[in-house]
């Protein structure tokens, strides 16, 4: 009968924790992702666009050590694991904000470990684009800002959202696991409430709510994609 209490009690806290404290993760969960989309592909979109356009058959032709540079830069990023990256990017976010734990101090360092992802999947989609129409700018004697403006990116479109859509659940991924050195969010509750306290239904719910959070935006990614795709529009 004291264990059924006890459970009953155990439970009841878990629930009290919930209650108290989803909302507000889910808010610092969601500003934070903001952000860092947004300073990623701030960083990252103009670095996919010079990958591209600036290799040697490129539209705007880059030094071969500055191409070289480019791709060493991002790959030593897009290699080193995300923990790892994170602690070594913490001083950053000390020189920015002041502080090494809470989630603003997650948002530079996170920024860094996204930004080169941003810039892979960028060049992908920009890799995508018949060169037929590149070719058709350039005959009508447009620039390269005007074929990256009216002609790459727009005809990327579609493959530019889906890479958006795994941008952002990468991310979120990311930022689940930010909890282990002081970050924020749902990962704060999943991991400092739930993990380390054995508050089981603290964690899962934390982990629930990160999934569905995941599913809504790849989800809204990916229709937003077919509604953008002309060749899909097309067959209709």
């Amino acid at each position: 009968m004291f264990d059924v209490f006890s459970d009953a009690a155990k439970v009841a806290q878990q629930l009290q924790i919930i209650a108290s404290e989803y909302s507000f993760a889910t808010w610092e969960t969601l500003y934070s992702l903001l952000l860092e989309v947004v300073f990623a592909y701030a960083i990252g979109l103009p670095l996919g666009v010079l990958l591209v356009t600036g290799e040697k058959d490129g539209i705007r032709p880059l030094p071969g050590w500055v191409m070289a540079l480019l791709n060493g830069v991002i790959n030593l990023l897009r290699s080193i694991p995300f923990l790892i990256l994170f602690i070594i990017a913490l001083p950053l976010s000390k020189l920015i904000v002041g502080t090494k734990v809470g989630t603003p101090a997650t948002i530079a360092p996170m920024v860094v470990a996204a930004f080169p992802l941003v810039a892979r999947m960028v060049e992908t989609s920009l890799r995508e684009v018949n060169h037929g129409v590149i070719e058709a700018a350039q005959s009508m004697g447009a620039s390269a800002w005007q074929i990256v403006r009216k002609v790459l990116l727009p005809e990327a479109v579609p493959s530019l959202l889906s890479g958006a859509a795994i941008t952002i659940g990468t991310i979120l991924g990311y930022g689940a696991m930010t909890g282990i050195v002081g970050g924020g969010g749902l990962g704060k509750l999943a991991i400092n409430y739930g993990y380390y306290n054995f508050k089981f239904i603290v964690m899962w719910a934390a982990v629930i709510g990160l999934i569905i959070l995941v599913q809504i935006f790849q989800s809204a990614g990916t229709k937003l994609a077919a509604v953008c795709d002309k060749r899909l529009r097309n067959r209709s």
